[in-house]
């Protein structure tokens, strides 16, 4: 019997596993990438007897796949908060789906863990821009602010470390860095002991500078689209950035269109955190979009869609 961990490569991804293996401790063939790498299930070559977990990847965008691994007999554990389409029903499929805006798939597996490995749950909540979530899920940790302010960060470089076009473009490959995590239960023991939260730190701080000179390309009270490079820094801060003008401008709609090496755009999107709701459907209606209801991208918008997007943006938040 084969077993094989199937998870997104951000902060979500990571910390969800991190939890389920610090509890249930296994050796696993991991099964991950980019961010927007979601496909996943598919690279998986299951036979009767393996037994699969698969986190943070929509049940829809690997419903092909999930059906070709039940197939062969092997067991599916599938754990997530994107839209999974229609659930397939079958003997060896066990889901734990919850589109809920204010839910991730770290929280959803420290429901299922009871909140054993929390500290963990708190960092990918705040990986995923879910910062009362975060908050709440920690009061009963008695953490101070400082520390509570640091697990904030360590969710948000693990997620920066996840956007872009390639493996290449990443500081760490994301199953190098669960490799690094595993060693710790307690993530300010992963901070004092591994050097890659400073290297993560330094990474940002670099990219993030690169940032501070973009203007908006279109702005009003209620939405801001702005247009990045196609250079390996815009393509790793975007997601992140786009995070943090959604907490700066919480009433606004935020859409980043990052131009890749073939003149087209992967675009990211951010409802307005007080409503929390559309990026879905909006990224939903173009080939290659989807995700959360909260936040959602597209992979890959053609040049000569960039105004019908705009204009959909625009309507959908105006």
């Amino acid at each position: 019997m084969t077993c094989y961990d199937v998870f997104n490569g951000d902060a979500d991804g990571l910390c969800a596993l991190h939890q389920l293996r610090l509890a249930e401790p296994l050796d696993s063939v991991l099964v991950t990438g980019v961010k927007r790498d979601i496909a996943l299930l598919k690279r998986v070559q299951a036979r009767a007897g393996d037994a699969i977990t698969v986190l943070d990847v929509s049940l829809d965008k690997n419903r092909d796949a999930l059906d070709t691994v039940l197939a062969s007999g092997a067991t599916v554990r599938y754990v997530d908060h994107h839209h999974p389409g229609e659930i397939p029903r079958h003997e060896n499929l066990s889901t734990h789906i919850d589109t809920d805006a204010t839910v991730c798939t770290g929280l959803l597996v420290d429901r299922l863990l009871e909140g054993r490995h929390r500290a963990w749950a708190i960092t990918a909540a705040f990986g995923d821009n879910l910062f009362d979530s975060a908050r709440t899920a920690a009061e009963g940790l008695s953490l101070s602010a400082a520390r509570l302010d640091t697990l904030q960060e360590l969710g948000m470089l693990m997620n920066y470390n996840g956007y872009g076009a390639t493996l290449d473009d990443l500081l760490f490959d994301p199953a190098d860095l669960y490799r690094r995590l595993s060693p710790y239960a307690d993530p300010f023991d992963f901070i004092e002991n591994d050097d890659a939260f400073a290297t993560l730190g330094r990474g940002y701080a670099d990219d993030r500078a690169q940032v501070n000179a973009l203007e908006a390309a279109h702005e009003n009270e209620t939405t801001a689209l702005y247009r990045l490079p196609d250079a390996a820094w815009a393509r790793r801060i975007g997601g992140v950035w786009a995070n943090e003008l959604a907490q700066e401008s919480p009433a606004r709609a935020h859409a980043l269109l990052t131009e890749r090496a073939d003149g087209a755009f992967v675009v990211s999107v951010r409802a307005p955190l007080l409503q929390r709701s559309g990026a879905d459907e909006l990224c939903g209606g173009f080939e290659t979009g989807g995700g959360r209801k909260a936040a959602a991208g597209i992979n890959r918008l053609p040049p000569d869609q960039v105004e019908r997007f705009t204009q959909a943006f625009v309507a959908r938040y105006g």
